[in-house]
């Protein structure tokens, strides 16, 4: 009898909510973002009544459930994206998705002691903010926000814009709705597309600036045109730009690209009989870009034996799709970040400190570029960094900044559409 009970208050539970979903699915169509932003102050905030009784008394039942606080957190998210969703599509209401999130910011705590529905509303709603839910519709609304107000702040989180290759995984859970995913999955490709667009006009503006101060005559048939100077798309300076740039365009290793580096690699695979030689040829691939000094001391040990030790009862198979995109995301587990749970990143750190950013993402660029599969693998990582140092400023790791505008150029060079091609004609300063 328990057992139908909690049923069919979970099934009335399911028709309360969906008066709400109407409710905001036929407002945001009619209602200005001004106006829905202050329903939810009401219903959710003051929550002491609302100009629908019908959904107010809704509003009572779900909050008397049972098992309230998760089904809440379900509820309330997906009342937020229904909003943001169609918010999203309109660049004249972008500027509602930050007030919208930003009514949930430093709420009084509810008093103690008193049950009744405008309280236990308020707990429900304080709850919700300290859920990863929240965070993500936080970083959301800071991707939107910057759109509009670039860089006020200066803590790490409020970067997220800037980095779309976490998008999938800092902004989007695994309730999220289909419509949200396809929203995001908009943001990703236009804040891409910007960056790229962004990239090329610099490098094209560098490239001129060069030719010109190489040769002086070819000015002479513009006479009078002013180039007009174009600002770097980057958060790093414009010499490590530009360096960054030229190694990951430009030839690394015996006057081999990243790109032809990974296309032998992966031309000699074909003939590898075994898992095991895969793993050791691997081995060799990633040493090549190192120094010396550095892959002589501990770290080719813990590499090599971390190598060994990637399913050694596979050993003696041929080397498949599976097995090698294990092994990559192992790799990725010990040069950046293994979960969440445990955020340890010595490796990583002790990469960048003795090799610099630019060759530690050259590193990882080169497993990518043998295993594509790896590549969202690769961005869960980065994610995993980026909420572990989200309240940090930026001067306080530097370093983690700079990977991230280092992942996002290489990105952008070696799986983007931006051509960059003309680089290797000439020498930036």
């Amino acid at each position: 009898m328990k057992h139908l009970s909690q049923t069919h208050s979970l099934q009335q539970g399911a028709k309360e909510e969906q008066l709400f979903y109407d409710y905001f699915l036929q407002h945001v169509r009619t209602d200005t973002p001004g106006q829905l932003v202050e329903d939810f102050r009401r219903l959710f905030i003051e929550a002491r009544g609302f100009r629908d009784p019908q959904l107010y008394t809704a509003l009572e039942k779900i909050v008397k459930q049972k098992n309230g606080e998760y089904q809440f957190n379900y509820f309330f998210n997906r009342c937020c994206h229904i909003l943001i969703n169609h918010w999203q599509m309109d660049v004249q209401s972008h500027s509602a998705i930050p007030e919208l999130v930003g009514l949930f910011e430093n709420l009084a705590p509810p008093r103690s002691g008193y049950q009744n529905t405008a309280n236990r509303v308020r707990y429900l709603v304080k709850n919700f903010t300290q859920s990863d839910q929240y965070n993500k519709l936080q970083r959301l609304a800071r991707v939107i926000n910057n759109k509009l107000n670039p860089e006020k702040s200066n803590t790490v989180g409020n970067l997220i814009h800037r980095y779309p290759y976490l998008y999938n995984h800092c902004l989007l859970g695994e309730e999220s709705s289909q419509e949200h995913q396809q929203t995001v999955r908009k943001i990703k490709t236009q804040t891409e597309k910007r960056f790229e667009v962004n990239l090329s006009r610099y490098v094209t503006y560098k490239v001129r600036l060069a030719q010109l101060s190489r040769s002086p005559e070819l000015a002479v048939p513009e006479k009078g045109r002013i180039i007009r100077p174009v600002k770097n798309p980057t958060l790093l300076k414009d010499k490590e730009l530009n360096q960054a740039l030229k190694h990951y365009v430009g030839t690394v290793d015996g006057g081999y690209t990243y790109k032809s580096l990974s296309q032998n690699f992966l031309s000699h695979t074909v003939h590898t009989q075994t898992f095991g030689r895969y793993k050791d040829d691997l081995y060799e691939y990633i040493l090549t870009s190192l120094d010396p000094k550095y892959s002589k001391g501990q770290f080719n040990k813990n590499l090599y034996q971390l190598l060994q030790n990637t399913l050694p009862e596979c050993n003696h198979q041929k080397p498949s799709e599976f097995l090698m995109l294990r092994t990559a995301s192992q790799l990725m587990n010990f040069l950046v970040v293994e979960n969440g749970k445990k955020p340890d990143h010595y490796v990583f750190v002790d990469m960048i400190s003795n090799m610099g950013v630019t060759r530690t993402m050259g590193l990882l660029l080169k497993v990518v570029l043998v295993s594509s599969k790896v590549k969202p693998y690769l961005e869960k990582r980065f994610s995993i960094l980026f909420n572990h140092y989200e309240s940090f400023t930026k001067e306080g790791v530097p370093w983690l900044v700079k990977s991230l505008e280092n992942l996002q150029l290489a990105f952008s060079v070696h799986f983007g559409k931006v051509d960059l091609s003309c680089l290797k004609q000439v020498k930036m300063r």
